[in-house]
């Protein structure tokens, strides 16, 4: 089974993915945009500020490439959108404990500070959200297409039952003995 056939096309979850990478990518791509109207240079480390973080020209390039990146994603949706959320969440999630042992080091070349570290997490712990909703849960209903993949075998037992019971056009509750007009289930009284 291919990724992109575990979910229909058309299946609810899939404008949860598209949403969240399109307003996660829209957030970079502003951020980014702000940083180029400032004229920051590539690799100034001097704290230049943008939108409350610091920023210089290779931030703001790596926040328009990852915002694009999650747009198309948005546009593509579907598993693909749901597996760029997962990815590109964990990398931010990765890069703020990355740059949080670079803060105030020469090694710190997008001039991370730690409202960015901040928003690094924040921002990685949302997108990856956004991607792994409705995939990733202990309590996933029987209908959902992650636990049917999950659960073959329970969930052929389930459809077979279904079925079986549909096809004999009775419900799945048992009906009650009813005897000469008295339920079954009350005494008889002695006449």
């Amino acid at each position: 089974m291919k990724l992109r056939d575990e979910l229909p096309v058309d299946h609810r979850l899939a404008t949860v993915y598209r949403v969240g990478a399109a307003l996660c990518g829209v957030i970079l791509l502003v951020f980014a945009s702000l940083g180029f109207a400032d004229g920051l240079g590539w690799f100034e480390t001097d704290g230049a500020r943008v939108a409350g973080m610091s920023s210089n020209g290779l931030l703001s390039l790596v926040s328009l490439c990852v915002g694009l990146l999650l747009l198309g994603g948005a546009v593509v949706g579907g598993n693909v959108a749901s597996t760029l959320n997962m990815i590109v969440g964990a990398a931010f999630v990765l890069s703020g404990f990355v740059h949080l042992f670079l803060l105030d080091r020469p090694a710190n070349i997008l001039d991370f500070s730690m409202s960015n570290v901040v928003f690094s997490f924040v921002m990685g712990l949302l997108i990856v959200t956004f991607g792994m909703y409705g995939r990733v849960s202990g309590g996933l209903p029987h209908d959902n297409p992650y636990w049917r993949s999950r659960h073959p075998e329970q969930a052929r037992r389930e459809a077979g039952s279904t079925a079986q019971a549909l096809g004999a056009g009775s419900s799945t509750r048992p009906r009650r003995a009813v005897s000469a007009g008295r339920d079954a289930r009350s005494p008889a009284r002695p006449s």
